[in-house]
Order: C-alpha cells, then sequence, then structure tokens
C-alpha cells in the first residue's frame, strides 16, 4: 500500500467515526426512550436503524415490544415471528410471538380465534420446553389451559401441572397461579387460602391486592379493608390509601377511616398513585352522603366536577345527594 492510498483510507475513517458515534447516540437515546415508554419517539428512530440494519435482532424485537404497547398485534406478530425463525432456541422469542397471537385470538370474533390456538400453544409451549425457569410462559399456559373451553382443548388439569411448575422456580407464583385457577372455577375459599400462602411467602403489593380483589368479588368489603389496610402498614403506598376510600364509600363501611385514608391519599398524592384527584373527592362524597351530611358533600362533588365536567358518575352522585 503506498502512502497516497493509506492517508485517503486514514481520511475515510476520520470521516465516518463521527457518523457512527452519532447513530450509536441516537440508539442509546432510543433506548432511554423506549425505558421512560416514550414509545412514539423510540419508534421512528428504531425503524430508521433497521432500514440500515435490517438483521438486528435486538432492534426487531424492540419494534414488536412497542407494536404490542400500542396493541397493534398484527405488526407485533409478524416482528417475533421473523425472531422466531431466525432463532429457533430463544424461548423469550417463542413466548412473545405466542403471546402476541393470543392477544390477537382475544381482540376478534371466537370464530377467527380458533384458528389461533394451536399456533399459541405450541409457541408458550415451545418457550417452558426451552427455559425451565420461564415464569411468565408458564403463567402464560396456565391462563391459557384454565380460559380456552375443553372442546378446544381447555384443560385445568393441564392448567395445574403448570401451576406446579411454577411453584417449584417460584413459591409466590405457584400459590398465586393455583388461586388464580380456584377463583376462576369459582372456588373462593381455596383462592383465598392460596392468596394467603401467597402473602406469607412473598407479601409484595400484588399478593394483597389479589386477595383484596377476591373479598371485593365476593361480597367481603370489611376483609377487604383489612387486606388493604395490613398492605398500607407493610407497603406504605399511598394508593392503597384510596383503595381503603373506595370501598368504604361503596359499601358504607368505616366512614370515619375512609375519610383519613381519602385525605392522606390527597395529601401525598402523585401522578404515580394511578387513580386522578377527582376520583378521591367524588369517594369523599359519597361517604358524606352515606353520612347524611348533604352540604359537605356538595362540596366535594363540585370539586370533582370542576375539573371534569363530563365525570358521569359525579354527576349522577351530584344527583343523588341533591335529593337528600
Amino acid at each position: 500500500m503506498n502512502h497516497i492510498d493509506f492517508f485517503k483510507k486514514i481520511t475515510l475513517l476520520l470521516y465516518l467515526l463521527p457518523l457512527f458515534a452519532v447513530a450509536q447516540t441516537n440508539y442509546q437515546q432510543a433506548e432511554e426512550y423506549f425505558k421512560q415508554e416514550k414509545f412514539s419517539k423510540a419508534k421512528p428512530i428504531f425503524e430508521n436503524y433497521l432500514k440500515q440494519n435490517p438483521d438486528d435482532k435486538k432492534t426487531r424485537e424492540y419494534l414488536g415490544d412497542i407494536a404490542a404497547y400500542g396493541k397493534n398485534w398484527d405488526a407485533a406478530i409478524t416482528y417475533y415471528e421473523a425472531l422466531v425463525q431466525d432463532e429457533p432456541s430463544n424461548a423469550n422469542y417463542h413466548f412473545k410471538y405466542g403471546g402476541a397471537m393470543g392477544l390477537k385470538a382475544m381482540s376478534i370474533s371466537k370464530i377467527r380465534a380458533v384458528a389461533y390456538i394451536g399456533d399459541i400453544k405450541h409457541e408458550l409451549e415451545q418457550a417452558a420446553k426451552l427455559d425451565p425457569k420461564h415464569i411468565e410462559a408458564r403463567w402464560a399456559l396456565v391462563e391459557f389451559y384454565i380460559q380456552l373451553p375443553g372442546i378446544f382443548g381447555g384443560s385445568e388439569n393441564k392448567a395445574i401441572d403448570y401451576a406446579t411448575e411454577l411453584g417449584k422456580i417460584s413459591k409466590v407464583d405457584g400459590y398465586l397461579a393455583n388461586g388464580y385457577i380456584a377463583e376462576y372455577t369459582d372456588r373462593p375459599k381455596d383462592a383465598e387460602r392460596y392468596y394467603k400462602k401467597a402473602i406469607e411467602v412473598g407479601g409484595s403489593p400484588h399478593t394483597y391486592e389479589k386477595l383484596s380483589n377476591l373479598y371485593e368479588k365476593n361480597n367481603q368489603p370489611k376483609e377487604a379493608i383489612v387486606t388493604n389496610s395490613e398492605a398500607l402498614k407493610k407497603h406504605k403506598r399511598n394508593q392503597l390509601n384510596y383503595q381503603i376510600g373506595k370501598i368504604s364509600a361503596q359499601y358504607n363501611l368505616e366512614p370515619e377511616y375512609g375519610i383519613e385514608c381519602l385525605s392522606q391519599y390527597l395529601a401525598n398524592y402523585s401522578i404515580k398513585d394511578g387513580v386522578p384527584k377527582d376520583w378521591a373527592y367524588y369517594r369523599l362524597a359519597q361517604i358524606y352522603k352515606n353520612l347524611g351530611k348533604k352540604e359537605i358533600a356538595l362540596t366535594w362533588i363540585n370539586k370533582a366536577l370542576i375539573d371534569r365536567t363530563d365525570f358521569k358518575e359525579a354527576q349522577q352522585e351530584k344527583s343523588l345527594i341533591l335529593a337528600l
């Protein structure tokens, strides 16, 4: 190589390095957007990168995940199917492919959904087979087999088998899965027993939530309040203050405690708590209506309607309060 060729190559390299650095920076920015769930910003960057690197699996997975988040099941299925074909030994690709098909099936008519059943089952079972510790795949199979009618291959026994596998990987997930099966098959006492075991072993907010929801579903508001109160003491999650206040309002139960919890919710509110303030105002109005305190109830219901004039539940509640 002569000196001229050498310097040409060095010059070209120096020219390309900044472009490569910019591409890397853009991609890292897209990944940051993805982590922050700012998918509309991440998507065009990933799409542009994929045009230049059509075989990049990670980018296709990102785009599949973004499509799934937006409930664009056809696009998600296309991305995940290609990933499965490229890397058939990857359990997570099979799980995402089967999961996207399952959610697609739930969004269409039952007649059309039948065509997906075999493929969903195959992909989820393949994910479980490839990864003996894949919790999400086993959860999906528990739900798949318990929800699917027997005529199409549904089986409580198979659901229990996968719940047992979950228990070997994670005791909490095993108890929660068995609780879910019991709840789905209308065995609330068994479900309660399993959810209580999940709380004993794990005690996460989710375990308390499952038990509380079971109590509400079975018209046991006192037990639901006790469960949420225990969770609040342990986890200090502000959203639980709202849940206690909601139950108090709905069932006309422990009004003073309900008012206290809703006041705490509003005092400590942040957008991460999930339930907007106007719902807390609405629940306070309900409690004061239950107590027969019309003027205070009107104050809170009007506060709920200030920010959202089309709040139908609040409009209906106001009519009830005015009728006192």
